[in-house]
C-alpha cells in the first residue's frame, strides 16, 4: 500500500442525521403525550401502551443519534484513514479507532432495511469491543458480534462517500495488503 487514503466526515450528512433525528424525537414525546390519539387513530388500533412503548425507543434511541450527530458535526478528525497500518474509523458512535490489517480476516457486508454496513470481520472480536470505554457503544457493538460475525461496521452515513466507493475502496486496500504479506512470506521462505 503506498498512500493513505482520508475520508473526510460529511457534516452535511451529519446535520441531515441531527436534523432528522430531532424530528423522531419530538414524534417520540408526542407518542408518549398523547398516546390515545394514535391508538385510535391508525388502521388497525393499537393500545395507548403500545404507542407509549414505541415514543420511549424514538426518544431514547433519536437522542442518542442526535447526541452523537452534534458531537460529530464539531468532530475536526478525518472520519476514515486507510493506510499500511489498517483502518483508523472515526465515522460511527461504534468506532474504536485503529483495527489493523493484521487483525483483519475478511470484509462482509450486512443490511439493515435498506441501509448497507461493512463488517470488518477481525481476529479478535473481544479486544476491539474492550477498546469501547461507553456502554451503549460496547452493547451496540455486541449485537453486531452476535447478529453479523463481527463488532466492527463502518458505514458511509457520515462520510463524504457513498457506500459503493467505501466499499471497493477497503476491498480494494485489504487485497493489496494480504497480497503483500503472502509476497512477503514467500521472500522469507527462500
Amino acid at each position: 500500500m503506498n498512500k493513505e487514503i482520508i475520508i473526510p466526515l460529511s457534516k452535511t450528512k451529519i446535520l441531515l442525521l441531527f436534523i432528522g433525528s430531532i424530528a423522531f424525537v419530538i414524534f417520540g414525546i408526542w407518542f408518549l403525550n398523547d398516546p390515545e390519539k394514535f391508538a385510535a387513530g391508525s388502521y388497525r388500533p393499537k393500545s395507548s401502551e403500545f404507542i407509549q412503548i414505541i415514543g420511549i425507543v424514538a426518544v431514547i434511541f433519536f437522542g442518542i443519534c442526535g447526541i452523537f450527530a452534534f458531537k460529530k458535526l464539531f468532530d475536526k478528525k478525518n472520519g476514515l484513514v486507510i493506510d499500511d497500518n489498517g483502518i483508523t474509523d472515526n465515522s460511527s458512535g461504534t468506532s474504536v479507532g485503529l483495527v489493523k490489517w493484521s487483525d483483519i480476516i475478511g470484509i462482509g457486508i450486512a443490511q439493515v432495511h435498506s441501509q448497507k454496513f461493512i463488517m470488518l470481520e477481525v481476529s479478535n472480536p473481544e479486544y476491539y469491543i474492550g477498546l469501547k470505554k461507553n456502554k451503549i457503544g460496547k452493547m451496540a457493538m455486541r449485537a453486531n458480534y452476535d447478529k453479523f460475525g463481527s463488532p466492527i461496521s463502518i458505514s458511509a452515513n457520515s462520510l463524504k462517500t457513498n457506500f459503493s466507493e467505501l466499499q471497493a475502496i477497503i476491498e480494494k486496500q485489504f487485497e493489496k495488503y494480504n497480497a503483500g504479506k503472502t509476497h512477503h512470506n514467500n521472500v522469507y521462505k527462500k
